[in-house]
């Protein structure tokens, strides 16, 4: 197994591994969780992909996620990312749900934050992808808790931000969250510094769905929240890939913003997300008490 960094301090691709080998092997899954760490993103090319073997990698790092309420892959571990239409096997029109999905996932954001608990991790592959666009960027919150001042890490570290599915929603269009999902997905609170045990390192977490910052008033709050994200996902601070035939990205949640990017009109993208919950050795005590809506 070979690692070699492809992104700015962050981002790595791991060469000579198979998926399955992770899932079947002790020494090899305790190598990569070592990579997940100290790189937040690990990049593996050339990977014979079906929902099961994804499935069994993803389990070595903890219980996977059960997609929400009203998406596609809805009570599976599988999230699933397209403009295919089920039915018809065409292309879904512009205005569709998925489509408005698909521009609501190039906001920045982090997967499951406004869950309780919250994400680990995500691992995403490549089922059908565009002949141009359609890449992932990817940006470190670890590297921008790193990059802040003194005095607003100081005043950050301890501060708990909200947030809701709805309002990174309400971003792209007012009915794009629908009922059943604002019902099932009530906002929470997480502390807005998470640190990794593995390591003590320290990142910033928020994403689009933040709505507020305890102890700020809203409007003020969603200035920071915005100057933070714009912070961390500068020019010259992040990571685009390039999507091919056989890639499987996987990020820690904890320490890394994404956002897909447009692909031309008339071209299918098929992606299949599975979700590693956060658990207590990732960190995730120092987070608590996840707070109710007020």
């Amino acid at each position: 197994m070979k690692v070699e960094r492809l992104g700015p301090g962050f981002f790595a691709e791991v060469r000579g591994v198979a998926l399955d080998d992770v899932a079947e092997r002790d020494d090899v899954y305790a190598a990569v969780r070592a990579a997940f760490d100290e790189h937040s993103v690990l990049l593996f090319r050339g990977q014979s992909i079906s929902d099961e073997s994804q499935a069994a990698y993803s389990r070595r790092f903890g219980p996977l996620e059960v997609a929400k309420a009203a998406s596609l892959g809805e009570g599976t571990p599988y999230s699933i990312l397209t403009n295919i239409d089920r039915e018809t096997g065409g292309l879904v029109p512009p205005g569709h749900k998925e489509a408005l999905r698909a521009a609501a996932n190039q906001l920045w954001h982090t997967d499951s934050v406004f869950k309780a608990p919250p994400a680990l991790a995500s691992v995403l592959s490549a089922r059908v992808i565009p002949p141009a666009g359609g890449e992932t960027e990817f940006a470190s919150t670890r590297l921008a808790w790193e990059r802040l001042p003194r005095s607003l890490r100081a005043k950050l570290e301890n501060a708990y931000a909200w947030h809701d599915y709805a309002h990174s929603r309400g971003k792209i269009a007012p009915h794009l969250a629908s009922e059943r999902e604002k019902s099932t997905l009530p906002a929470v609170s997480w502390r807005m510094r998470w640190r990794n045990p593995a390591n003590a390192r320290d990142s910033l977490y928020l994403a689009s769905h933040t709505c507020a910052i305890d102890g700020m008033p809203r409007v003020a709050a969603q200035a920071l929240i915005e100057d933070l994200i714009a912070f961390a996902t500068a020019p010259g601070h992040t990571h685009q890939h390039a999507w091919k035939a056989g890639d499987v990205v996987m990020w820690d949640n904890r320490a890394v913003l994404h956002r897909g990017r447009p692909w031309p009109d008339g071209h299918a993208r098929h992606m299949v997300r599975t979700t590693i919950t956060a658990r207590d050795c990732d960190g995730l005590t120092e987070m608590w008490p996840v707070r109710a809506a007020a």
